[in-house]
């Protein structure tokens, strides 16, 4: 019997020891487990935001695009103070999230609101003359933008190579009154161009004449 008790006292004691270890475990292991979880929620987090960073989003929107994006819709807006009166108040450029592709990314891409028909459509369904008034407002718009963000920086020379012979007598005007008015701001504004009407409006030109000798150049002011 007292062999029995003894023999029982101490299958008790081990028993005790693995209990209290398994206890000790356990409470390290919720220990752990509390830490985990704030860890996984802190984690969470900042995952969510590399994901939504590196464009795992509805646009497929990157953080440089986005920021890109902030930049571009400042020079839809210097653009359409040009666009509205070249346009006579018809088009207005404006960022779209749509995307050109389905597997594109979006964010950077513009669409043109015409305020004739109430909606907005893709560039692309412009005509020549408006593709190219719509193209000369976003570059001086542009221009504009850049001078802006850069502060000492300023753009002094516009060089435009054609284009006015997509256009109409009325938007040409609209045009050349947009260039003339840079020019009246100090700008120096060249015109690379065939239309014979630009002559009547540009004081200072050069002229290019070809020959059956070859071509020549010569300044004409007035």
């Amino acid at each position: 019997m007292q062999a029995q008790h003894n023999a029982a006292v101490a299958e008790h004691s081990r028993i005790a020891v693995l209990v209290a270890r398994q206890e000790e475990w356990l409470h390290k292991l919720k220990q752990l487990s509390g830490k985990m979880e704030k860890t996984e929620q802190r984690f969470g987090v900042l995952g969510r935001l590399a994901e939504v960073a590196n464009g795992s989003n509805e646009y497929r929107l990157t953080f440089q695009r986005f920021v890109l994006g902030t930049l571009l819709d400042d020079v839809a807006i210097a653009a359409n103070e040009r666009l509205k009166t070249m346009s006579r108040g018809r088009y207005m450029l404006q960022r779209t999230m749509d995307r050109a592709r389905k597997n594109a990314a979006g964010g950077l891409d513009l669409e043109v609101f015409d305020h004739y028909t109430g909606s907005a459509r893709g560039v692309g369904t412009l005509s020549g003359g408006e593709t190219f008034l719509a193209s000369l407002s976003l570059a001086l718009g542009l221009a504009d933008v850049v001078q802006s963000y850069a502060g000492g920086i300023h753009l002094d020379t516009i060089l435009v190579d054609e284009g006015f012979g997509t256009l109409d007598p009325e938007s040409l005007d609209f045009a050349i009154r947009a260039l003339l008015d840079l020019q009246k701001g100090g700008r120096l504004v060249g015109i690379i161009s065939h239309v014979p009407e630009l002559k009547e409006r540009i004081d200072a030109r050069l002229e290019v004449c070809t020959t059956q000798f070859g071509s020549t150049a010569c300044f004409q002011v007035g």
